[in-house]
């Protein structure tokens, strides 16, 4: 294992904690699964994968996790959002244009859009061209959120027929998309950077 990042993990609580952990190991990087706020401890960045939000917040909540995972974030830890684990990083939600209630860690200034590109059955593959990679990625989207800045300072990274897909704000990153169900590990790699 390469100690240049130190470990990262991977919130465990729902969604595709395992491939994220796969990705990881395929770059030759340590990992730990993250279900209470003892296992944060060391860290040297974090992983919210997808799932369904809602629930994601209130286990969050439920473990004791919502807060410590904010102090750490606003103390400078990166931390990553993928799908659900983007809306998390949200200051605001809302779904077909009506404001959603629910549990935030609310790091990012923006507002996700749950399930903008459709439900499950609308799920789709696309090439995207993203910020600081040379070559299109294939990205995988699933009941994707859109993901809509707030502040000039958050960085569209990537967009979908002009709707933003990836934004990174400070030491926090968000995708739309899931990377980890692809063997493309460059996004996993471009986080591992800001850890170093």
């Amino acid at each position: 294992m390469t100690m240049k990042y130190g470990t990262i993990g991977v919130l465990a609580l729902q969604g595709a904690f395992r491939e994220h952990r796969q990705s990881l190991e395929r770059l030759g990087v340590e990992s730990r699964e993250i279900r209470l706020p003892e296992h944060l401890e060391g860290i040297s960045g974090l992983i919210i994968p997808g799932g369904e939000s809602t629930t994601i917040g209130k286990l969050l909540v439920r473990w004791n996790l919502l807060e410590a995972i904010r102090q750490l974030g606003e103390n400078g830890l990166p931390v990553w959002g993928t799908c659900a684990g983007a809306i998390m990083l949200a200051n605001s939600v809302e779904e077909r244009g009506k404001k959603m209630e629910q549990h935030l860690l609310e790091l990012v200034p923006m507002l996700a859009v749950r399930n903008a590109f459709g439900r499950q059955r609308e799920s789709f593959e696309a090439d995207i061209s993203i910020n600081g990679l040379k070559e299109p990625y294939r990205a995988v989207f699933i009941r994707a959120p859109l993901v809509v800045p707030k502040d000039d300072h958050v960085e569209v990274m990537a967009s979908v027929n002009n709707e933003t897909v990836f934004v990174r704000y400070k030491n926090y990153m968000a995708t739309s998309f899931h990377p980890e169900l692809t063997d493309d590990d460059r996004i996993h790699q471009y986080f591992l950077n800001m850890t170093a």
